[in-house]
C-alpha cells in the first residue's frame, strides 16, 4: 500500500469521534495531521483510540486511503496548544461541541493565529457559518464542511459558504474532500439545516405524524424506510428515482404532480417532538433497541455501512 507522504499540514480541532474520523481520512492519503484538544490526557486517549481503530479497520480489510494503518498513524500527532496545531496548516477542521458561544470564542482565537491561505471549516450540523465568522478578519476563509456521522463510513460532506466566503476556498475545500475519498456537495449559499437535515427533518416530521395519528407503529414505520425507500436511496436520490419510475422526469410530473400535491396538503402542520407522542416513540424504540444495547447497535450500523460502501464500489 506504499504511497508518498505529503508535506502539507491539516489541523483537527476536537478529538471526539468526528474529529478522530477526520484525522483518519486525511492521514489516509498522507497529510500531516495534528489533533488538538484542551487537555493533554484527552489528546493522548484520542491518539490511542485512533491507532486502535486504524488497526481494526486494516484487520477487517476496510481501511480507507492509500497507506497502511502504521503509515497512516505515523502521519498523526496530537497537541494541547492551539497555535502549535494550526500554524502552517492549509486546512483546519473544527469539531468542537455544538454551542455557538464555544465556536465564536474558538474562531476568535483562530483568527489571530492563521494566515491568509488557511481554510477554516466547521463540522457543525446546526449553525450557519455566518453566525460565528461575521466579525473575523479572516472571515472570507470560513465555511462549513458538515459530515454525516460517522464520516469514516458515510462519505457525504456538505460544503456551505457564508455570504463572504471567497469561492476559491469553497472550491479548494471540495477538492480536498474528494481527494480524501469523501463525496462533497456544495450549497450555493447558506440555509438553515443545510440540505441533508432539511430532507431528514421532512422524513422525521411525517413519520412523527403517522405515529401520532395511530397509522403505523414505530417498528413498521422504520421498515418502510429500511426495506422500502432506503433500498433505493442507498443508490439513487429521490429525483432519479422519480425519473426512472416514469418515462423521464417530465412524464413523472405529468402523471403524479396532482396526486403528490393533494396528499402533501393533508400532511398538516410541523409537529413538535415532545410530550406523550415522544414518550410513546421512545418506549417502542427502546423495545427495539434497549439503551444499554446502543453501542452494540452502532457498531452493527457501522459494519453495515462499510459493507454497503464496498458493495457500491463494485457495482
Amino acid at each position: 500500500m506504499a504511497s508518498e507522504m505529503k508535506k502539507e499540514k491539516v489541523a483537527i480541532i476536537g478529538s471526539g469521534l468526528i474529529g478522530r474520523s477526520w484525522a483518519m481520512l486525511f492521514a489516509g492519503v498522507g497529510y500531516q495531521v495534528t489533533i488538538y484538544d484542551i487537555i493533554p490526557e484527552i489528546v493522548e486517549k484520542a491518539l490511542k483510540e485512533t491507532k486502535l481503530e486504524l488497526e481494526s479497520v486494516e484487520k477487517q480489510g476496510t481501511i480507507r486511503g492509500t497507506l497502511s494503518a502504521a503509515e497512516q498513524f505515523a502521519c498523526i500527532r496530537g497537541t494541547d496548544n492551539l497555535k502549535d496545531a494550526v500554524t502552517d496548516a492549509i486546512y483546519v477542521q473544527e469539531c468542537v461541541p455544538e454551542r455557538l458561544d464555544i465556536k465564536k470564542k474558538l474562531y476568535g482565537e483562530l483568527d489571530g493565529l492563521v494566515g491568509p491561505n488557511t481554510i477554516l471549516a466547521s463540522s457543525t450540523s446546526t449553525f450557519m457559518p455566518s453566525l460565528f465568522s461575521e466579525d473575523l478578519k479572516h472571515r472570507a476563509q470560513v465555511l462549513v464542511a458538515h459530515p454525516v456521522n460517522p464520516p469514516y463510513y458515510v462519505p457525504l460532506v456538505e460544503i456551505v459558504p457564508a455570504p463572504w466566503t471567497k469561492p476559491e476556498y469553497t472550491t479548494k475545500a471540495r477538492e480536498l474532500m474528494t481527494e480524501i475519498g469523501q463525496k462533497p456537495v456544495t450549497l450555493s449559499r447558506q440555509i438553515e439545516g443545510f440540505a441533508l437535515n432539511r430532507i431528514q427533518y421532512a422524513i422525521l416530521n411525517e413519520t412523527w405524524r403517522l405515529v401520532a395519528d395511530g397509522i403505523l407503529s414505530v417498528k413498521d414505520i422504520d421498515v418502510v424506510m429500511s426495506e422500502g425507500l432506503g433500498m433505493r436511496y442507498a443508490f439513487l436520490g429521490p429525483l432519479e428515482t422519480a425519473h426512472l419510475n416514469a418515462e423521464g422526469m417530465l412524464n413523472y410530473c405529468d402523471r403524479y404532480c396532482n396526486t403528490i400535491y393533494a396528499v402533501s396538503e393533508t400532511m398538516g402542520p410541523t409537529p413538535r417532538m415532545e410530550g406523550k407522542v415522544a414518550e410513546q416513540v421512545a418506549k417502542e424504540m427502546e423495545e427495539m433497541v434497549p439503551i444499554d444495547k446502543l453501542p452494540e447497535r452502532r457498531a452493527w450500523r457501522d459494519a453495515c455501512l462499510t459493507k454497503l460502501a464496498q458493495l457500491k464500489k463494485t457495482i
